[in-house]
């Protein structure tokens, strides 16, 4: 059984040694809506969540929408451990995996078949179950030979192969994205996209982040609005795209 509960969540990130930025920051405190303010020792202080509860399911596939930085990528973070909340609690019961960033971990200098450990590790994957993946990851990328070179002597679009294919070979309870994940040429990018689907099919909980009202209404069963770090509307995938997109 997989779910998240957030109750009162808020996440103030500080931002030191902006005290000189006085007229920047009253204009970015304009465009964010009055979400940065400064302390009293001069920090700039971003509220980048602020009073956010809900409580996400067992089959549940749940999409955020709002605009640039209202706090989707921020939430993201937070179901994944990277930021901890200033205030409030979070409670997640079952495996997380997180396609917010595919490359995170790689290690320029080490080889393709290293970083696949290294990438693999970080997504929650023992050694065993990489062992066991190791060869149908690497048939997957269509590196070839290059599996055994540096990635830095890799393309971009071959760094992007690496990191995606072994980044869908996970199989989590809970899955966070921050959009669909389409890289490379057309052909390998059917693969990755068929490789998503199977991941989002087979786990109990998909959290996506998405600017895109077709795959909202496509893949979710529920959305999140948010709005300068607060939940705006919290509803089914019509009501919700309804009054957003609007």
């Amino acid at each position: 059984m997989a779910h998240v509960l957030f109750s009162n969540v808020g996440l103030d990130i500080p931002i030191f040694n902006a005290n000189s930025r006085s007229l920047k920051t009253t204009i970015l405190k304009a465009a964010a809506g009055g979400a940065i303010r400064t302390q009293t020792d001069g920090h700039v202080v971003v509220g980048a969540l602020r009073g956010v509860s809900f409580k996400f399911s067992d089959g549940e596939r749940v999409g955020l929408v709002g605009h640039n930085g209202a706090g989707k990528s921020t939430l993201l973070r937070v179901l994944s451990d990277v930021y901890k909340p200033t205030i409030g609690s979070v409670q997640i019961e079952g495996e997380v995996a997180s396609l917010i960033d595919v490359s995170l971990g790689i290690d320029p200098e080490a080889t393709g078949r290293e970083n696949i450990f290294l990438r693999a590790t970080l997504l929650g994957m023992s050694r065993i179950d990489v062992c066991r993946q190791i060869d149908e990851i690497i048939e997957f990328s269509e590196l070839g030979e290059f599996i055994d070179m540096p990635v830095r002597t890799y393309s971009s679009g071959m760094h992007l192969r690496l990191a995606s294919s072994v980044s869908t070979a996970v199989r989590p309870e809970i899955l966070l994205m921050d959009e669909w994940l389409a890289v490379g040429d057309e052909s390998f990018r059917h693969k990755v996209e068929a490789r998503v689907s199977e991941m989002v099919n087979s786990t109990k909980l998909l959290v996506i982040a998405s600017h895109s009202r077709d795959l909202i209404m496509k893949v979710c069963n529920r959305v999140l609005w948010l709005e300068h770090g607060a939940v705006k509307m919290d509803g089914s995938p019509g009501d919700v795209c309804a009054a957003y997109f609007k």
